[in-house]
């Protein structure tokens, strides 16, 4: 066997190592039964934050229907939120190497969903035949095609963005020419953490039907924050319904979840790792959310979720039919606002007894 036998156009070629065929075989290229010619090279660009990265996993679906055999690669900063099963082949951390590397690679298909300078000018750089999204023209940001100027222009201008009716992933796919049809999110999930944590939480909930309430939502919008006493109501009412409530919530959450779960006398099992915290998340059955990044996790393992919602659009979230979003009364004055113009946040005229109806209404 010489150079000339070995096909760089697999899918399981991997550059300067041995590919997984070989590794688990010792298969090799003239003789391989796994041969996959690469139908399309595909490159997503969506650098984070980590709930933007899930809810754009959807795309990978699609392509991987259209082209079984497309060979998939994403640039992001959160590579380990990604799935590792083999739907995208090639997974680059943002660094100046990959964005070297990927300005002189060539694909068919590159998408760039992010508005920073450096995804857009890297969008600008490659080479392919087909580019969508979001560019780096004249200096300054635009749309690849016309397509991608509907999802920029609401971001210029609130009114736009308030009119708008259409879900994230609606715009995502509009933007690459495609229609959405309810592909759904990926996610990185250890299975064997997940097995774990079904069987702590099994021995916890003695049975019971397992409500994980997410009691954080990052600093960025304060607004969104719902008060120590809504989120302990609320503990207590699903208790008393027959549920069995958890808090769950990051470092930030922690001393937080440990006060709150004292008062209601509500399991608190502590904050963890990414990988730890989304297998936790795996072994509840319904969670309560505000709009964070427990609302993309919760919904790539497909769980049933009341997602409480002020400063946001509605219509920009994608529960696939499992989820309900839950309002204030009054329609909220501080669209995408980190501070409340009427100097209480809304978030608190939304009330316990309403997201336990709306949790019951899942069941």
């Amino acid at each position: 066997m010489t150079i000339t036998d070995v096909h760089f156009d697999c899918r399981h070629f991997r550059g300067a190592i041995p590919c997984k065929p070989n590794k688990l075989s010792g298969a090799v290229c003239n003789s391989c039964g796994e041969y996959a010619k690469i139908e399309k090279r595909i490159l997503i660009v969506k650098l984070g934050a980590l709930g933007d990265v899930i809810r754009t996993t959807p795309l990978v679906v699609r392509f991987r229907k259209l082209y079984p055999n497309a060979h998939i690669t994403w640039l992001t900063q959160a590579p380990d939120i990604l799935p590792k099963d083999g739907q995208i082949d090639l997974i680059y951390r943002l660094d100046a190497p990959a964005l070297f590397s990927l300005s002189h690679t060539e694909f068919d298909i590159a998408i760039n969903l992010d508005k920073e300078p450096e995804a857009c000018i890297l969008l600008d750089k490659v080479i392919a035949t087909e580019k969508y999204g979001y560019i780096q023209r004249n200096g300054h940001l635009s749309a690849a095609t016309p397509a991608a100027e509907h999802k920029l222009m609401t971001g210029f201008f609130d009114d736009l963005s308030k009119a708008n009716t259409k879900s994230y992933p609606q715009e995502i796919f509009e933007i690459c020419h495609m229609d959405f049809e309810g592909e759904e999110y990926l996610i990185h999930l250890n299975d064997k953490l997940a097995h774990e944590w079904k069987l702590k939480m099994a021995v916890q909930s003695n049975g019971l039907e397992i409500v994980g309430l997410n009691t954080g939502c990052g600093p960025r919008w304060n607004t969104r924050l719902w008060s120590e006493a809504a989120w302990i109501d609320l503990a207590t009412k699903l208790r008393e319904e027959g549920y069995c409530p958890v808090f769950l919530g990051g470092e930030l959450e922690h001393e937080k979840n440990l006060r709150m779960s004292h008062a209601a006398g509500v399991h608190y099992p502590g904050h963890f790792s990414l990988a730890e915290f989304i297998a936790l998340t795996d072994s509840c059955d319904y969670v309560v959310t505000q709009v964070s990044m427990m609302m993309h996790i919760a919904t790539a393992l497909k769980k049933k979720m009341v997602l409480m919602n002020t400063i946001f659009n509605k219509h920009e979230f994608e529960v696939y039919n499992r989820g309900v979003i839950v309002e204030p009364p009054t329609p909220c004055e501080c669209y995408y606002g980190n501070t409340c113009v009427r100097g209480t946040s809304c978030m608190h005229d939304i009330t316990p007894a309403v997201v336990r109806d709306a949790v019951l209404t899942l069941k």
